[in-house]
């Protein structure tokens, strides 16, 4: 019998799984939107300190991102404070993570009620400080079926209204408009065909380093690909990476192989043909060893967990 995708989404992946810590999800709320409060709630951003009068111990500031599993993240939470994960914790007991940590724990929770859920990785335009909404922001959000509409994005990371006034957010966190956040297929288009400029979209402008443009589009494209095979990698996870520097143009053979590649991960996605391509696709799947570029303690190798799909 063909996989259906509900089934699917509403499992958790290897990197989702509480495991062990699977009892604290005992008392969970049904609704996805006291879900997303309570991942607030028990992670900051390691950029955030400031919002909350709060300075991260340096340890935390370097090592908690590095986290892939979600019951390591358990883990550290609960080392930190042993509360029910329904308790809000204070800033200094909190997950120092980043935009993946709140989504893939939002994910872990709604799988575990049978909600199907799924990480996308693209580009946020709600993060910009001066508000004019020009540059994309390499961005990680929460996509979950509702019964009615289908697909909703969700962003875990505006459920404080401390942040959600610093960025002047004017919509529901729990259905992010699609014209705010693109995935990353749909920004690769938006570029190639729609005369976007690629120094709109990167972890940054380019005047800040030289994470943007077309390469970095890409490397989000397979962070995307396998976020919606259930294989949920850190953000500085590389594989099958072209030959050039950050910021450097892809060569053509590559772009046009990305040209194919972002339809299949943008607009109403089908799962068989994710499914497909992934699997079959010696440069599009994730490895059992990638390259980490963790921002803080340098590169490195690692060995993945197996995936379970």
């Amino acid at each position: 019998m063909p996989l259906d995708f509900r089934t699917f989404y509403a499992t958790q992946s290897t990197y989702s799984d509480p495991g062990a810590l699977a009892d604290r999800y005992a008392d969970l709320p049904r609704d996805p939107a006291q879900l997303a409060r309570m991942t607030r709630d028990l992670i900051v951003h390691r950029l955030e300190a400031g919002f909350y009068d709060h300075v991260h111990p340096t340890d935390r500031l370097h090592n908690d991102a590095e986290t892939r599993y979600i019951d390591d993240i358990l883990r550290i939470l609960v080392d930190r404070n042993d509360a029910p994960l329904t308790q809000r914790r204070e800033v200094g007991d909190r997950f120092v993570g980043t935009c993946r940590d709140f989504s893939l724990l939002h994910c872990s929770f709604l799988r575990h009620l049978g909600i199907p859920a799924r990480i996308r990785s693209g580009f946020a335009d709600y993060f910009s400080e001066n508000g004019s909404g020009r540059f994309h922001g390499d961005h990680v959000v929460t996509e979950y079926w509702h019964d009615d509409r289908g697909w909703l994005l969700a962003d875990s990371q505006l459920t404080d209204p401390v942040i959600t006034d610093h960025w002047n957010i004017d919509f529901d966190p729990m259905d992010v408009p699609r014209d705010r956040f693109l995935v990353a297929g749909e920004a690769w288009q938006a570029i190639r065909t729609g005369g976007a400029d690629p120094a709109t979209f990167g972890l940054h402008p380019p005047e800040e380093g030289p994470f943007w443009g077309e390469r970095f589009v890409a490397g989000n494209i397979r962070l995307d690909l396998a976020a919606l095979n259930k294989v949920e990698t850190l953000l500085w996870d590389v594989w099958s990476e072209d030959e050039g520097k950050p910021g450097e143009p892809l060569p053509e053979r590559s772009r046009l192989f990305y040209d194919r590649v972002a339809p299949v991960v943008s607009g109403e996605v089908s799962f068989d043909a994710v499914r497909k391509l992934f699997a079959e696709d010696d440069i599009l799947r994730t490895p059992p060893t990638v390259t980490c570029y963790a921002p803080f303690n340098g590169p490195g190798q690692v060995t993945l967990r197996p995936s379970s799909v």
